[in-house]
């Protein structure tokens, strides 16, 4: 029956989101940092819980579609109640705002790079802003948990993968996860807010590493900027043995959204990037940025994946 299916699906969801939680210490109360953490461990859990839950109620009923290439689609507008969106707003995750008009993410954030090549979209203070355009100023296991609040659905990064046997080996496996748009919000010169894709903010290095630049960046041909969007919610990793909470990978390595595949990321390019022998040699486009360690907004959107229309059934032969 379709009501005992939803059931199961909403129990595993919340047994992964338990598992989240746990594994980066939020169950923890002695762990948690003063004036920096969320109020309760529970206050997380239940928003987390209610968020699936009404996921799921969404989509009671649906016959599951076959196997298909994802399009993404952005969010259908949705009915937020009153109590959630007053729990939402008590929600202390410093540096991250969860918009719920817009569906969205925003992350506080400084520019850190205007010229040169690029590994890296965020990083985190102090890592590898040499060749990330933005620094975040969050925890990337805080970002994490505000895009499970609206829905997004975590996989992993790439991987290697062991396939025992007779003759063992290792296979490279490619990052998943739910599509996620990546966008910077400036001001205009009117001082309004809007929105930039962060295609808007690459562009393809010279064959031979060097940097496009002067005039040379205008003339840069379409077929030569970034176009990959939206990115991979990989998820990072949660590492650790033993007792205790195991640690959010991504909150030691700063590789919040990577161009070049690293393996513990938080978002990701779908697929495997090398930067070797010129195979991924993006740059900054630094024109519409401000200034070095000026403040900007980070906006991610969990984006849907749009379900492909059921195929008809073949007719069977009349003469059977």
């Amino acid at each position: 029956m379709v009501w005992i299916s939803d059931f199961k699906r909403i129990l595993h969801a919340k047994c992964a989101i338990m598992e989240i939680i746990c594994g980066i210490g939020l169950c923890q109360p002695r762990l948690r940092a003063k004036k920096t953490s969320v109020r309760s461990p529970r206050t997380i859990l239940c928003l987390l819980l209610a968020i699936v839950s009404v996921s799921a109620g969404e989509e009671t009923a649906r016959p599951t579609p076959p196997p298909a290439s994802p399009v993404a689609k952005p969010a259908p507008a949705r009915k937020i109640s009153p109590e959630l969106r007053a729990a939402i707003e008590k929600l202390v995750l410093p540096g991250v705002k969860i918009n719920l008009d817009g569906w969205c993410v925003d992350v506080e954030s400084r520019v850190c790079l205007k010229e040169g090549l690029l590994e890296l979209i965020a990083c985190t203070k102090d890592t590898k802003e040499h060749e990330s355009i933005i620094m975040i100023e969050a925890k990337p296991s805080h970002v994490h948990t505000a895009l499970l609040l609206l829905g997004a659905k975590p996989g992993s990064p790439a991987m290697q993968r062991m396939i025992e046997g007779d003759s063992p080996r290792f296979i490279s496996t490619p990052p998943h996860g739910g599509p996620v748009e990546v966008l910077l919000v400036l001001k205009d010169a009117e001082g309004r807010e809007k929105e930039h894709p962060i295609r808007d903010f690459l562009i393809r290095a010279n064959e031979d590493g060097s940097v496009v630049e002067g005039e040379e960046v205008e003339e840069v041909e379409e077929a030569e900027r970034f176009t990959s969007d939206p990115f991979v919610f990989a998820g990072s990793l949660l590492v650790g043995e033993g007792k205790g909470p195991r640690q959010y990978l991504c909150d030691q390595s700063g590789n919040v959204i990577s161009i070049s595949t690293f393996g513990d990321e938080l978002l990701c390019l779908p697929g495997f990037h090398e930067n070797a022998n010129g195979a991924l040699m993006w740059q900054v486009n630094g024109e519409k940025l401000p200034e070095v360690g000026e403040k900007i907004i980070l906006r991610l959107r969990p984006k849907e994946t749009a379900k492909p229309a059921p195929q008809p059934e073949a007719k069977g032969n009349a003469a059977e």
